[in-house]
């Protein structure tokens, strides 16, 4: 019974029990682990995932002092590390670009690196080194405020298969090389970029989410998407660059993602996708499209409504649909083309799946009440709309409430919540 009580065997628990235990540690707790007993001193060394985050962090008002520690902390562990690091993150907010930084890129290209996450703060930005491109096991790379510039020999991460690109400097022609030279790559999110015209080939692709100053994107093989995500943001030179485009931004976007099960619009993006030649009969079915956000929709602008109900039409199983209008209330108010609806609403078309319904920033102009009224009229087994109405139309909320209770509904247990904010 002694020798049971007088037993260590936390200490004699096999290597990967005692790294699960460690990573699960701020990694400075990890470290103090060494003092336990000689048999902990250098149990931490030969973790394979390093984390170093705010936890890390000693509490200090002096910025510079502290990050003087923590390039002093992260330059030792590194030295005393054994074995393989299969994951290195920095994820510091106020960490800036320091020259030690090149060194630990370094010794993790050559101890195997999987994943890499560099998130550095305010200042200039880090100047990736090309000893980076030579991490041939890298699975995961992330990076925020650093500049990259593959050189003319790299072929690409054959094992990628998640890229983050958050505020990186990198040239057109580099970042499209980089893509399609990532066979496996399976998540992208690219944001803050500036002007960029975009061609994604990627043909394991299933997460794209893309934020920025984007003059046009083009998904050309992509056909296992699954989620998209895009925030567009518009400058004087892009719109004017919108303006004289005549292909049909929709085709080139959303012709050939025939998987897509979640789509994400938020500023400018029906916008783009109306852009060019008339959209006709879509040449494509999304089958597997069960949600559908779409934010700041301009009714008053009648490309859009059709980007917005090809969109609805188009995807048979379509269980969730969240909008939010964008309109300039005296224009919306005045729309001569109503009967748009009846030529493009069949009285056949039904939304079978839709269940649930949010519409928010409504101003009861004509073209948002009418597709309301479509939206009930075809959705037999929808259960909740919502709509919340823009805060700058207190005086038309009345009149919308009058007119939502006269619309037909295909759904007998669909349920109208009008929010009043």
């Amino acid at each position: 019974m002694g020798d049971a009580l007088g037993s260590d065997l936390i200490s004699d628990l096999p290597q990967s029990i005692v790294e699960s235990i460690l990573v699960r540690l701020p990694i400075r707790d990890a470290v103090k682990t060494s003092i336990l007993s000689s048999k902990w001193r250098y149990k931490w060394a030969s973790i394979t995932q390093l984390v170093f985050d705010e936890k890390c962090v000693d509490s200090c008002s002096d910025r510079d002092v502290v990050e003087k520690s923590v390039v002093k902390f992260i330059t030792r562990l590194l030295f005393l590390h054994q074995g393989p690091i299969h994951k290195f993150q920095i994820t510091i907010s106020y960490f800036q670009s320091c020259p030690e930084i090149d060194q630990w890129i370094l010794f993790l290209s050559r101890n195997d690196i999987k994943e890499l996450v560099l998130e550095l703060g305010e200042g200039e930005f880090f100047r990736i080194p090309s000893c980076l491109f030579n991490c041939k096991k890298l699975s995961r790379l992330e990076l925020f405020r650093c500049e990259l510039d593959p050189p003319l020999s790299f072929k690409g991460f054959l094992c990628l298969r998640s890229l983050n690109l958050h505020q990186v400097l990198i040239s057109p022609d580099a970042i499209e090389g980089l893509i399609s030279n990532c066979p496996l790559l399976e998540s992208l999110s690219l944001s803050y970029f500036d002007s960029l015209a975009l061609s994604i080939r990627a043909p394991n692709l299933k997460y794209l989410y893309l934020e920025g100053e984007f003059r046009d994107i083009c998904l050309e093989d992509t056909p296992l998407l699954v989620e998209i995500s895009v925030a567009m943001y518009m400058t004087d030179d892009i719109a004017e660059h919108f303006e004289q485009s005549a292909s049909c931004n929709f085709l080139k976007f959303l012709g050939g993602v025939p998987n897509l099960e979640r789509l994400v619009g938020h500023i400018y993006f029906t916008k783009y996708l109306s852009i060019g030649n008339d959209l006709g009969c879509l040449p494509i079915i999304y089958k597997n499209l069960e949600t559908i956000e779409l934010n700041q929709v301009s009714f008053e602008d009648m490309k859009e409504i059709l980007v917005v109900l090809r969109l609805i039409t188009s995807s048979p199983n379509l269980k969730e649909l969240q909008i939010s209008g964008s309109s300039n209330i005296p224009s919306a108010t005045d729309a001569p083309d109503l009967d748009f609806w009846e030529k493009e609403c069949s009285s056949k078309c039904r939304l079978s799946h839709l269940r649930v319904v949010q519409l928010t920033d409504m101003c009861g102009v004509p073209h948002e009440m009418e597709l309301i009224k479509f939206l009930l009229a075809s959705s037999p087994v929808l259960e909740t709309m919502s709509i919340i109405p823009c805060i700058y139309v207190v005086e038309s909320q009345l009149k919308m409430l009058t007119e939502l209770v006269k619309f037909r509904r295909a759904s007998a247990k669909a349920e109208i919540v009008f929010v009043r904010e």
